[in-house]
């Protein structure tokens, strides 16, 4: 196994979180490196055999993986990502039956409901900046649908709160400590929720999202204590408005490759899921992710010792050349004929959602993308500044530095003209 010459790697890494392992493959021609971050020994290495040997939870635990400045910002302690074995099955049951499709389907419409509110506030603004949009836009639907009162006076709050759980929450300065305050504020928040439901001080949908964690029971039989009952709500609410990223990567997929602009345009209903998919795969959303090895073990001739930190490069393996053709290259049409594995395609990591550590949010995603997608190329006229629209990969998450700013405006029927209408909102095209 190959091991970095530098001492501690952090400083490499932080500069570009998201091409770090794979750049460091290609130069030392190998899928798999040693290295120090945070001063401590890590294995990092990609591509589809390394996923498959990943997920394999007989050979790594996620119990203390990630940097406690994640669980301190990201994920929230003593929440589902910090589990294994049975008690991470039994908690991840609970993710599953809420994320159905008919409660996924449930939440898009709201988020549907809350775009086309919106296009009449944006025709009065000079500019709109999309993500910030977007998170706003997600935080409404999302409380609504998971049972979260939220008054108009409070959207302002709430949005920043749970968008500081993972925008900069990771970067080191000012970001971090703004996310942690964050994290400390919403926990109290929702921690304040989850005691009302269960004294019947408020009532809820008992399918709701904050009904079914409130009353959720362990493997013991014993209620979630109310603080890690609130952090696996937020474990609903933050990354669903985490999506906020992904939809403006379709914006700026939009902007940057009209050839998949056209294709939507022509023939939405064939090519929403490819492009959509091929976002997922083309602009980064989380870097990588972390396990420790469970029990000694070697692979391809390399050892593995018990309670190492090994990092799974996702982005570097949905950019591996033997697995996708031109990778470099934004193509939809790739999914037409690219039957996905769960190790091949990992955006928001591999395996099994049911069993493993697969996101069950992936659907959610899809959902919301394809609807923003047939939004933006269906439902509204905008313009798009004149800005600098190259993605800043040392941020995280990642995105361009503007944020993507349009202008809209009212459309002016002509006798004559051509229209469209999908989804109750007829424009000109």
């Amino acid at each position: 196994m190959i091991r970095l010459k530098q001492f501690d790697s952090t400083l490499s890494f932080i500069r570009d979180p998201y091409r770090f392992i794979s750049r460091t493959c290609e130069q030392h021609e190998v899928d798999l490196f040693e290295t120090r971050l945070l001063l401590q020994k890590t294995i990092c290495f990609r591509g589809e055999d390394a996923a498959r040997i990943f997920y394999d939870t007989d050979r790594f635990t996620r119990v203390g993986a990630a940097p406690k400045f994640a669980m301190k910002t990201l994920f929230g302690q003593k929440g589902v990502q910090g589990l294994d074995e049975e008690a991470h099955r039994h908690r991840k049951q609970m993710f599953v039956s809420i994320l159905k499709s008919d409660q996924i389907n449930d939440l898009t419409q709201l988020f549907a409901a809350e775009l086309n509110a919106a296009v009449a506030r944006w025709e009065c603004m000079p500019e709109v900046i999309l993500y910030d949009e977007f998170q706003r836009l997600l935080t409404i639907a999302v409380c609504h649908w998971a049972g979260v009162p939220l008054a108009e006076s409070e959207i302002g709050l709430r949005t920043r709160q749970l968008t500081l759980l993972f925008d900069q929450a990771a970067n080191p300065g000012l970001g971090h400590f703004r996310s942690r305050r964050a994290r400390r504020n919403a926990n109290q928040w929702i921690t304040g929720l989850i005691q009302q439901i269960r004294d019947r001080q408020l009532t809820v949908n008992e399918k709701s999202p904050a009904a079914i964690i409130a009353w959720h029971r362990d493997l013991d039989q014993q209620l979630l204590p109310p603080e890690v009952a609130a952090v696996e709500l937020l474990n609903v609410l933050r990354p669903v408005v985490a999506v906020s990223v992904y939809l403006t990567f379709v914006a700026h997929a939009l902007q940057q490759h009209p050839h998949s602009r056209k294709l939507l345009r022509s023939d939405f209903d064939r090519y929403a899921l490819p492009f959509v998919q091929e976002v997922r795969r083309f602009y980064p959303f989380f870097p990588l992710t972390a396990a420790r090895v469970r029990k000694y073990f070697e692979w391809q001739g390399h050892a593995f010792p018990r309670g190492r930190r090994v990092l799974l490069d996702l982005y570097g393996t949905n950019h591996d050349r033997r697995i996708w053709k031109d990778p470099d290259h934004f193509e939809p049409e790739r999914f037409l004929e690219h039957n996905v594995s769960p190790f091949d395609f990992i955006p928001q990591g591999g395996g099994d959602v049911r069993s493993g550590h697969r996101c069950p949010g992936e659907d959610v995603a899809v959902n919301l993308m394809q609807r923003t997608a047939e939004f933006l190329t269906h439902e509204i006229q905008y313009e798009v500044l004149q800005q600098n629209l190259e993605i800043d990969f040392s941020r995280m998450p990642a995105l361009p530095e503007s944020r993507f700013r349009i202008s809209t405006f009212q459309e002016k029927e002509t006798p004559g003209t051509p229209h469209f209408n999908r989804g109750g909102r007829r424009v000109r095209i």
